[in-house]
């Protein structure tokens, strides 16, 4: 691989859902480290880095060997807390892996990675198509409609495609918000403002199809668990209980 690829973890301390949730024990370390040490065992990345608007985390990190940065100033989005950070580091592709995925694995990570090989794909993120209809019709579960080239044409809270004739087969996908994107179009990101589809769906992904600028998308059969509530986080302790 000619270009040089890092990994960017967002870690806010603060969380609306779950409070301080990346610090939450899980096993012996807290749900951040562990999300850091998957980033860096997956060995697709020259370097990892936590990008953090908290002491307790960067601290948390630094004490076990890793790279931490701290925000200089407050974001919207955990896109905009990396592209703060990304400015000062010489990278050509950044994977945003999000900090609450303490499970992430190296075979979805990787598929989003060899999206770059192609010189058109500025923008990427993963797929997976959906188990049943009931899952399509959740507007927490975001869908997305691609080309024949794996080019993003919507992601709605919606369901899309719409079935108009109940014998017509539909396979619905759910967006898996992991992102990679070349450094200039991340950059170009936080210069944008905010468009209005984005607002309409609160989906930030939205500001770049807005803006005329494509997210490739690669399928997996990964499915992520994220750390959002009190529950997610007794799943977790139970798989790896489990030794899963």
């Amino acid at each position: 691989m000619s270009h040089k690829v890092i990994a960017m973890i967002p870690a806010r301390y603060a969380a609306s859902r779950f409070h301080a949730k990346l610090m939450k024990m899980l096993g012996d370390k807290p749900v951040i480290v562990h999300t850091y040490q998957a980033a860096v065992n997956s060995g697709l990345f020259s370097e990892v880095f936590v990008i953090t608007d908290s002491d307790i985390i960067y601290n948390e990190i630094t004490s076990q060997g890793g790279n931490a940065i701290m925000s200089v100033a407050e974001h919207e989005s955990g896109t905009d807390r990396i592209a703060e950070a990304a400015r000062n580091i010489d990278a050509d592709v950044i994977v945003n892996v999000q900090g609450d995925e303490p499970f992430i694995q190296k075979e979805p990570l990787e598929k989003i990675v060899r999206l770059f090989d192609r010189p058109e794909v500025q923008v990427a993120s993963l797929k997976r198509k959906m188990d049943n209809a009931a899952d399509a019709a959740n507007p927490n579960m975001v869908k997305v409609v691609t080309n024949k080239n794996g080019k993003a044409l919507y992601f709605s809270r919606s369901i899309i495609p719409y079935q108009r004739e109940a014998d017509t087969p539909v396979d619905y996908y759910l967006h898996i918000g992991v992102y990679a994107f070349r450094k200039e179009a991340l950059l170009t990101f936080t210069s944008l403002p905010q468009a209005p589809l984005e607002q309409i769906e609160k989906l930030e992904q939205l500001r770049f199809l807005y803006n005329g600028i494509d997210i490739y998308m690669a399928e997996t059969t990964y499915k992520n668990i994220a750390i959002d509530t009190p529950q997610d986080l007794e799943k977790a302790l139970a798989l790896i209980g489990n030794g899963s």
